[in-house]
């Protein structure tokens, strides 16, 4: 008897949308419908809602969104490569998930802030977050590695379905804000954007701050990558029904999107976010797309799915269909691919030497950014810590040590 292992059943949308007509004919509902402009043999269809924003995506826009695919995907494998060669402790990698990063992300304006989980590298790049910063939290050198207030892109956050919250609670905040600031003849409206994955959709968090959102008509777009795997956890075991249904039940509109169409995704989030800065209230996006590979580089996937499953998602890759259209149209040759491949090699290239170049920080900057005026308390266990390291030749830690000083006694 051969090993049963669990399937996702999504292998395009029949038997997805059947399941769903299923449940909706239950509740006396039509079926919701997955929004597509840009299908995976390259040619564009039309949306009675969508189409008029993709309309708006000139070919040097399109060319420069399959530019920013390219980049980081070159990226993901040169941050994998790294991670093998023992350069980075942990990486999260998301190739076949760049149109559902690039899209959404280029489809924000400056002032939106965005909330992101641990895979936006590609939302990462179109918030011009330097890639080799990022890189300064998988090789354990800092806690972050940038500072939001530079690019309205918040640092990474771990633990599950935490920046739901934290977005909504930001939401509200510049509600409030831009209240004030209409009242004065002033300001620019901005929105939020929360990143989750499915996994993530099961968490008590993403309920609560969508009741949060929904209660106080808060300016977010919550985004969920439902990349059909939380580890080893197909969807289909996280939900009986598409997660965008799941809107329905706070009161705001949810959309599905082709995840792997970076048009499609694009003016889906365009739209949701020209909703949530009128003040009329959030938005789920639902961005159906596949992890291809592991979830990080400590995940065996052939341990939990097929490879054939893997297989019908390479043939709906987003950088593939795009690349089709824009040779198909006449709006990209050679030399333009040609120029992309290179730009992505130079930039693998960067990330690779300034990574080999991160060092540790100084752990006295800890006791310096605890907080943001000194405190008596911190410059007492700074001044504690400068005694202990003192005893050591030189003045410095001995070589392999943590840079922690040991607990003192009576703290």
């Amino acid at each position: 008897m051969g090993t049963h292992l669990p399937s996702t059943e999504f292998d395009g949308t029949a038997v997805d949308d059947q399941r769903e007509a299923d449940a909706e004919a239950v509740m006396g509902e039509p079926p919701a419908q997955m929004v597509q402009l840009l299908g995976p043999d390259g040619k564009l269809g039309f949306d009675p809602v969508f189409t008029q924003y993709a309309e708006k995506v000139t070919p040097e826009v399109l060319r420069g969104l399959y530019a920013d695919m390219a980049a980081i995907r070159r990226f993901d494998v040169e941050a994998t490569a790294l991670q093998r060669q023992g350069q980075l402790a942990l990486w999260v990698p998301l190739t076949g998930q760049e149109a559902a990063q690039i899209g959404s992300g280029r489809a924000s304006r400056p002032q939106d802030y965005i909330f992101p989980t641990y895979r936006e590298h590609g939302v990462a790049y179109t918030r011009n977050v330097d890639l080799a910063e990022l890189l300064r939290q998988f090789r354990g050198v800092s806690n972050g590695g940038w500072n939001p207030k530079d690019t309205n892109f918040h640092l990474y956050t771990l633990v599950l379905a935490a920046q739901t919250l934290h977005a909504v609670g930001y939401a509200m905040g510049i509600q409030r804000d831009q209240k004030l600031s209409a009242a004065q003849g002033s300001g620019e409206e901005a929105a939020v954007i929360a990143y989750f994955g499915d996994g993530a959709s099961s968490e008590g968090d993403v309920h609560e701050s969508m009741v949060f959102a929904s209660s106080y008509n808060a300016p977010v777009v919550f985004f969920c990558q439902n990349n059909h795997w939380a580890i080893s956890v197909p969807t289909n075991v996280q939900t009986r029904v598409p997660l965008s249904n799941r809107a329905k039940g706070y009161g705001f509109p949810g959309i599905r999107v082709d995840g792997n169409d970076v048009m499609a995704v694009h003016a889906v989030t365009e739209w949701a976010l020209e909703h949530a800065r009128q003040g009329k209230g959030p938005v789920l996006i639902e961005a159906f797309t596949y992890r291809v590979g592991a979830h990080t580089t400590a995940d065996d996937p052939t341990k939990y799915r097929q490879s054939a499953e893997e297989d019908a998602w390479r043939a709906k890759d987003p950088l593939a269909r795009v690349e089709k259209y824009l040779r198909a149209e006449g709006l990209a040759d050679d030399a333009f691919f040609a120029k992309v491949k290179a730009d992505g090699d130079e930039l693998a290239a960067y990330v690779r030497r300034t990574t080999h170049d991160l060092e540790t920080p100084d752990i006295r900057s800890a006791f310096a950014n605890t907080y943001a005026e000194a405190h008596p308390l911190v410059a007492e266990e700074l001044a504690w810590f400068e005694e202990y390291t003192a005893g050591f030749e030189g003045g410095d830690l001995p070589a392999g040590s943590s840079g922690q000083p040991a607990a003192k006694a009576g703290h």
